[in-house]
């Protein structure tokens, strides 16, 4: 093992991967439905190609915008346009999508029965003999978005980091959550994929430096990686130490690099560019085969469900269908969870939809979490000590909870990643990272009106 490396900061948790991490992806049976969220991404909202009663192929663009920063939403099943309106997502944001049901035997011989096989774009191939203006229009039309949960347009962060100062690529493989272990299988069983992509990005941007940062606590990815790239001169396996949030970018740069990237800014001013397994997987199989990004592998894990899977899921699938995919319900389920179990967003509906940067479901009982009161601050500094940002988490809680904005921002509230270091250690069971979440939220409402 070449490197092992960490940061300063960060909690050590109980993982709960054991889970699923043994258990190889499964493609997901095709859904009678999927709904089919307009904007599933960082930038504008896509408008609907498509209206009710179409008929629509697997892999067809559906939603596709003028804006310059957004990202096209393809269809994930063949079928008929049900419906066109307001969905809530996974992230609670009410946004138009776009609801296709498989059509009827009949309704297909009354459309002339029409092909429903996935439909490919045109002019993929070999990335060694694509232009780079053929390579970041696949990239774009695939509707490819930052799938570690960043939802960042790829085609813009590639295109956006292409000036000459980028000198090295990082595979963010770390997957430093509990219970999420999609991107482990992926390395396992799409390694070849993955590291295409790589090398696809690594031409676009001339880079003959890249990193994979992987938690050692994926020896088995670690050993096959190694393995497959003992003769590769440009890129590394770098094995890192088992900690949360390692899987931050900042972290991962950090500790692999030594680089620190500035308040306010991005991989990019520290000449590095970062993405996720999935993104890449998903480069490689627009570029190389001409698919859309419309599947994701998506971890369906916790001691609320029978049978926890890695699932290739259909985007738009609902939470639901993806439950009875892994075995239904087991026992009293008391919280639905989407992403992971520190920075994923709490459900009150299995009916939404997953999108594209949905990375696991994670399903609850009363018996693995207990909801406790909060005491008073004992200022014991774990939670200083724990945060990866080196910020004063009991003081800007504080502060936010007397209103006092002015202080949150000098105390740095707006750096805050909100990962939930904080509040993971705190032995008072304060919300710490829920308050500087809504200090942040505070502190850009003040800077809007104020101009």
């Amino acid at each position: 093992m070449s490197i092992l490396k960490t940061f300063a900061g960060g909690v050590h948790m109980p993982e709960y991967k054991e889970l699923s991490e043994k258990q190889a992806i499964e493609e997901q049976k095709e859904p009678s439905k999927v709904v089919i969220p307009l904007n599933q991404h960082v930038g504008a909202e896509c408008t609907p190609l498509v209206k009710k009663g179409d008929f629509v192929r697997e892999g067809q663009k559906i939603g596709d915008s003028d804006a310059s920063l957004f990202a096209p939403v393809h269809a994930s099943i063949s079928g008929i346009v049900r419906d066109i309106g307001k969905v809530y997502t996974t992230g609670g944001w009410l946004v138009n999508s776009i609801t296709i049901e498989k059509a009827s035997d009949e309704e297909l011989e009354a459309l002339g029965n029409p092909n429903c096989s996935e439909l490919l774009m045109e002019g993929y191939g070999d990335f060694r003999n694509l232009s780079k203006e053929k390579i970041i229009e696949l990239i774009k039309e695939a509707g490819i978005i930052g799938m570690g949960g960043g939802a960042f347009p790829s085609f813009a962060k590639i295109q956006s980091s292409d000036d000459g100062t980028i000198d090295t690529i990082i595979i963010n493989a770390a997957e430093c959550e509990p219970f999420l272990t999609c991107d482990h299988r992926m390395m396992l069983e799409y390694s070849d994929r993955m590291i295409g992509g790589l090398r696809i990005v690594m031409k676009y941007l001339n880079v003959s430096s890249a990193y994979i940062g992987i938690e050692d606590n994926k020896k088995d990815a670690i050993d096959l990686l190694e393995e497959k790239l003992k003769d590769d001169k440009f890129i590394k396996v770098a094995v890192l130490k088992t900690k949360f949030p390692q899987g931050d970018a900042y972290r991962m740069v950090d500790s692999i690099l030594g680089r620190k990237v500035p308040q306010g800014g991005r991989t990019k001013n520290v000449n590095t560019f970062v993405s996720n397994v999935g993104t890449f997987v998903a480069i490689y199989d627009a570029v190389t085969f001409g698919h859309a990004s419309h599947k994701r592998v998506v971890t369906v894990t916790g001691n609320g469900v029978k049978e926890p899977k890695n699932i290739n899921a259909y985007v738009g699938t609902s939470i639901r269908d993806l439950v009875e995919e892994a075995g239904g319900f087991n026992g009293d389920v008391t919280k639905v969870i989407v992403g992971g179990p520190m920075t994923g967003v709490a459900q009150y509906s299995l009916d939404t939809p997953i999108s594209k940067n949905t990375s696991g479901i994670i399903l609850l009982t009363d018996n693995d979490y207990k909801d406790q009161e909060e005491s008073q601050c004992i200022k014991c500094g774990k939670c200083v000590d724990a945060c990866p940002v080196h910020l004063m988490p009991l003081y800007i809680s504080r502060y936010q909870e007397l209103g006092n904005l002015k202080m949150c921002d000098k105390y740095n509230a707006q750096s805050c990643i909100v990962c939930g270091s904080c509040s993971f250690v705190c032995p008072a069971k304060r919300f710490l990272a829920e308050r500087i979440s809504v200090a942040k939220r505070e502190i850009k409402q003040s800077l809007r009106r104020s101009r």
